[in-house]
């Protein structure tokens, strides 16, 4: 059975990326953890991050600006809700441009590293105006966090 929120199936408005890593979960995770490594692979393929605040605590702020390979900023507010060391990463985005919350988990598969990359919408139809481009977006933000992986 779907969950319901609001009167709306949550599957309506989220969208998932997965991909499988070859490096152990703590890894994935610590490039996750340390805005040094976060701010080198975080974003779409030619985007660029400065990073403001970084708390990675529950209730922590993140607030960073994505400079696009345009020349636009792109302002980021979000919130960690919660934090499982090489488990699991919640946090809401909050402005200025989509509210989502992602959740991103880190699963043991042998030597390799499962990472989910649940992002929920607040409706759904802010989630079908911009799946088109989240999609290939996420994918080319694995792309970049496992070129930096190979390199840790």
């Amino acid at each position: 059975m779907k969950e319901v929120i609001n009167g709306e199936h949550i599957s309506d408005r989220q969208v998932i990326s997965t991909r499988v890593f070859n490096v152990p979960r703590e890894k994935v995770f610590q490039a996750w953890a340390d805005p040094l490594h976060l701010a080198q692979w975080w974003g779409p393929k030619g985007f660029t991050n400065t990073f403001d605040i970084f708390e990675f605590k529950p209730e922590g702020r993140w607030e960073f600006t994505m400079h696009g390979p345009d020349g636009v900023d792109y302002l980021n507010y979000s919130k960690f809700i919660e934090i499982q060391a090489s488990e699991k990463i919640i946090f809401d985005h909050l402005r200025p441009m989509h509210r989502f919350r992602v959740t991103a988990t880190f699963e043991e598969q042998g030597q390799d590293t499962l990472l989910t990359f649940a992002m929920v919408f607040d409706s759904v139809e802010e989630c079908e105006r911009v799946k088109m481009y989240v999609v290939s977006s996420n994918e080319e933000n694995f792309d970049r966090l496992e070129a930096l992986l190979s390199k840790i």
